[in-house]
């Protein structure tokens, strides 16, 4: 499904700043594989999001979706095939725009867009559909600015409008890190209806360890731009927070210091 081979980035080359931020990545993800990705600050994470998303063009490698390369293809022509959420949840809407307008826009992702949205009544109607499996009643404020809305509403409509068109990708950055608990625990529960219903590719950052061992079938620990860890589906189920610091601690020969890890 997913490929990347040898990929690396490198940020600043040659200057006082210079920072590898991925050294020779392999990855690769089978059809239906829900993995999650741990690390501390500047271990690659986002990175490794931006370069597989086209945000970012990696200095080496190649990325390749179903065999075919992606590499050439910028953010927006990968948008066919990728769905993303962002940690900032004002990041992935238009808040000057109405609900049905935003998911006017996620409806046309990866295709030429007009100036007209298209909002007509079958497609009002298959949008209020989408938006009643959230449960949060937002199917009954279509017309509602999207800038209106709470931080955990906003989040979920990012995550309705990622997967709208089921793309063979879902990119979760930290998607509950910038909600409160409850809204956060609401957010983490719509996403594993949503992608075990849709049977989506999933990679999702995320600095809680509970929650990455906890979701998924498989787990990936990221440090100083590579992949350290990789733990297969039979390995997480017997997984605790505590044999995952033992791991990282074995194989960096350090104690994982981030003040935004949690651990539970």
């Amino acid at each position: 499904m997913l490929k990347l081979d040898n990929v690396s980035k490198l940020f600043n080359p040659g200057s006082p700043d210079e920072k590898i931020a991925l050294l020779g990545i392999d990855l690769e993800l089978k059809a239906g594989d829900f993995v999650t990705i741990i690390g501390s600050n500047g271990a690659g994470k986002s990175t490794l999001m931006n370069v597989i998303s086209g945000v970012m063009k990696p200095d080496l490698g190649e990325a390749r979706i179903e065999g075919n390369s992606i590499s050439h293809l910028s953010e927006f022509q990968r948008a066919r095939w990728i769905g993303r959420v962002f940690q900032d949840p004002m990041a992935g809407t238009a808040p000057h725009m109405t609900i049905e307008e935003n998911l006017a826009m996620a409806y046309k992702r990866g295709q030429t867009r007009g100036l007209a949205f298209g909002v007509n009544a079958a497609r009002r109607n298959v949008f209020r559909e989408q938006l009643s499996r959230l449960g949060i009643g937002l199917e009954n404020r279509l017309r509602a600015k999207v800038g209106l809305l709470s931080g955990g509403e906003r989040q979920a409509l990012s995550l309705l409008m990622a997967t709208f068109t089921q793309p063979q990708i879902l990119l979760l950055d930290e998607h509950t890190a910038a909600l409160d608990p409850a809204r956060a625990d609401l957010i983490t529960k719509l996403t594993e209806s949503i992608v075990r219903e849709m049977k989506l590719t999933t990679l999702m950052v995320t600095h809680n360890m509970e929650q990455a061992i906890r979701l998924g079938n498989r787990l990936i620990m990221m440090d100083k731009g590579s992949i350290i860890l990789d733990i297969d589906e039979t390995r997480k189920q017997d997984l605790t927070v505590e044999r995952l610091l033992g791991e990282f601690e074995a194989i960096s020969g350090q104690k994982l210091a981030d003040d935004r890890m949690m651990l539970g």
